[in-house]
């Protein structure tokens, strides 16, 4: 699971910002759920970059926080005037990217961060997010490219955390761990501490280091406490060490968020919860309301839901290679090679774990039995 570290740079102004008139006048009424007040930040966002910028960040954060996807169609209205034009602003481009990125639409997203770069070049947060999107896409070298060019524009502990985390998942898992651990964090900001724990926590599961990769998730969830991607990777290895209790303390208040439901979900089933015909219920409507609308963002975990939670192995190891053949991080692995064991058909996970193999990926969890399971 990539942890999302867009936004961490600074969004550059193009004119003075915006002042309102009077403390009483208002641009936006964003609760969940984000109505817009009558004078519709929309509105000015259209003649006001300074304010289209960060309004559209923070929608994008909100749908992050929260698990909304209706917060990137916010972020996007705002953003379309300013990347529709013949000369779009490249940080606008880049947090189109980003929602398209949130939508699994990689290749969309790819493109339009490549018509950021071009526009200015001197674009960190474009480089980040596209080594991001090459790293989830499974193309590494061309990951690891991105974060070299990263480095060039960027404090130099992100270059460092973004070429190890690639590193890490092409051959170098151990040398890309301790580079990360010694790598001093002195002069770091939050974002950066956070994401060098979640990259962290995320390398010692692989290592098989569980007691390490909890401390690693502690930590981040200490800097970043509403990171749901780092809340969900910890559920995981808690549910793999059968420890569901902790996980309800874990995501208590946070069954909303879709991805965050189905750990609740997995831990219900462990615990024999009666709560758990509510969650699966609930479940079930959001992956068939989004199969209506002809969306693909949770594949992964309609596939675990279907393994984990109703027990059909066949239709989740159907679902997973269809998720496979979109995204390839070692979760996206894990499920698929889990579900075709589980329907008696581990043939049918062969090409991947070659795939892995010929990659140099190395992960503790691929190559056991999955435990996960009650």
């Amino acid at each position: 699971m990539v942890v999302a570290v867009a936004g961490v740079f600074s969004t550059p102004a193009t004119a003075r910002p915006y002042v309102p008139t009077s403390d009483t006048q208002v641009l936006a009424d964003l609760p969940a759920g984000a109505q817009h007040a009558e004078l519709s930040a929309r509105r000015i966002a259209r003649e006001r970059i300074d304010v289209a910028l960060p309004l559209a960040q923070f929608y994008i954060n909100q749908a992050r926080t929260t698990g909304d996807l209706r917060f990137l169609g916010y972020a996007e209205a705002v953003l379309v005037s300013w990347i529709g034009s013949s000369q779009p602003d490249p940080t606008a481009l880049v947090l189109q990217a980003t929602i398209q990125q949130s939508r699994h639409e990689f290749d969309r997203s790819l493109v339009t961060l490549d018509r950021s770069i071009a526009a200015r070049a001197y674009n960190p947060q474009a480089w980040l997010t596209r080594a991001t999107v090459l790293r989830v896409l499974g193309r590494y070298a061309e990951a690891a490219q991105s974060c070299e060019q990263l480095a060039r524009y960027a404090d130099s502990a992100y270059g460092v955390i973004c070429t190890q985390s690639v590193l890490a998942l092409h051959g170098n898992l151990p040398s890309a761990y301790d580079t990360l651990q010694r790598l001093s964090t002195t002069e770091m900001m939050a974002e950066e501490r956070a994401w060098r724990a979640s990259e962290l926590g995320e390398m010692a599961v692989r290592l098989g280091q569980d007691s390490d990769a909890e401390r690693w998730f502690q930590l981040g969830l200490t800097l970043t406490p509403h990171d749901f991607y780092v809340r969900a990777a910890y559920a995981d290895l808690l549910l793999r060490l059968h420890r569901p209790e902790a996980v309800m303390t874990l995501l208590h208040g946070q069954g909303s968020i879709e991805p965050l439901l189905l750990r609740i979900a997995i831990a219900q089933q462990q615990l024999r919860d009666p709560g758990l015909e509510r969650s699966r219920d609930l479940l079930a409507a959001s992956f068939e309301a989004e199969a209506s609308r002809g969306e693909s963002i949770h594949r992964r975990e309609q596939a675990r839901y279907l393994l984990e939670v109703e027990a059909h192995p066949q239709q989740a190891l159907e679902v997973a290679l269809l998720d496979w053949a979109v995204q390839r991080e070692p979760d996206d692995a894990l499920v698929l090679v889990n579900a075709a064991r589980a329907a008696g058909s581990p043939e049918r996970a062969q090409p991947v774990l070659d795939y892995l193999r010929m990659q140099g990926l190395r992960d503790a969890r691929l190559y056991t039995p999955s435990t996960s399971r009650s």
